[in-house]
């Protein structure tokens, strides 16, 4: 059974992981409408469906657990980005703080010596590793690239690549 203070927590992650989804869709639009950005848009559309899918993995743990995953309203995304590169910086931005909040919640499982919880998370833990590496590699390709229009065409040619690690 979960404590109050637990599935608060919880609650909460659930509302940061649909956030995530929903920023992550933003992204997937503003790119899907800039030319030549068909890779950056799946990507993008991918992101969101991931997110998703922690945000509903957390659901069905609160709920087993005993507790009621309560389904937030969701606060507007940002929707349109000065630049390919501001639109990554925020995307790493979000992970970082996706990554602060997980980190928050094995503190508080400890604390509260919640195992199963903290064992649960431990899966997230391993998640946001890789999102931030993700997030990192790309804004640093974004970088090298700068304002090469044929480095930005093999960028986005190559994103799914770099993401999947092939």
């Amino acid at each position: 059974m979960l404590s109050k203070t637990i599935q608060e927590a919880l609650n909460n992650q659930i509302l940061m992981e649909a956030e995530s989804s929903q920023a992550y869709l933003a992204m997937a639009c503003w790119a899907e409408i800039q030319p030549g950005l068909e890779g950056v848009t799946d990507f993008f559309y991918l992101q969101s469906d991931e997110e998703r899918q922690h945000m509903l993995k957390l659901v069905r743990f609160v709920n087993e657990r005993g507790g009621f995953a309560a389904i937030p309203a969701l606060p507007q995304p940002m929707l349109t980005f000065p630049s390919i590169g501001k639109l990554f910086s925020e995307f790493l931005q979000h992970e970082l703080k996706v990554s602060n909040s997980i980190n928050d919640l094995v503190h508080l499982s400890l604390a509260e010596k919640d195992y199963a919880t903290h064992n649960f998370l431990q899966w997230y833990v391993n998640e946001q590793i890789e999102e931030e590496r993700t997030a990192r590699t790309l804004n640093d390709k974004l970088e090298m690239i700068g304002d090469d229009r044929s480095g930005l065409y093999l960028f986005d040619r190559d994103i799914m690549n770099v993401t999947t690690g092939k």
